[in-house]
């Protein structure tokens, strides 16, 4: 139920960064979520191979190529997802970025309650 919860938190948040974040389109709701739902299938099963095969590089950056991975799942669903575009990878870093960061803040208000 909290999963469920979570997907629909999120496609609510890339609606909202879709409406303000040039670059960033899409379809509908309905479209959010099931983008919301391959990000985290992504995030489970693809960012793990990632984070392993690049970890040399994310210890000498000190860990700032995760948000390099981030994007490059961001672009992922892009391209698994019909009605969400990403224009490029500089819009799907920050739309990573900041998309990470306004769940933290909405799952935080929402574990207190």
């Amino acid at each position: 139920m909290i999963f469920l919860f979570r997907i629909l938190l999120t496609g609510i948040l890339v609606v909202l960064l879709s409406k303000f974040l040039p670059g960033v389109t899409v379809a509908g709701y309905l479209t959010a979520v099931i983008v919301a739902l391959v990000l985290a299938l992504l995030n489970l099963i693809i960012k793990p191979i990632l984070v392993l095969f690049t970890l040399p590089v994310t210890i000498l950056t000190l860990g700032l190529f995760l948000f390099v991975i981030n994007a490059i799942i961001i672009l992922l669903a892009d391209a698994f997802v019909g009605g969400f575009e990403v224009s490029g990878f500089w819009v799907a870093l920050l739309f990573s970025i900041l998309l990470s960061v306004f769940q933290s803040v909405v799952f935080s208000l929402i574990e207190r309650d």
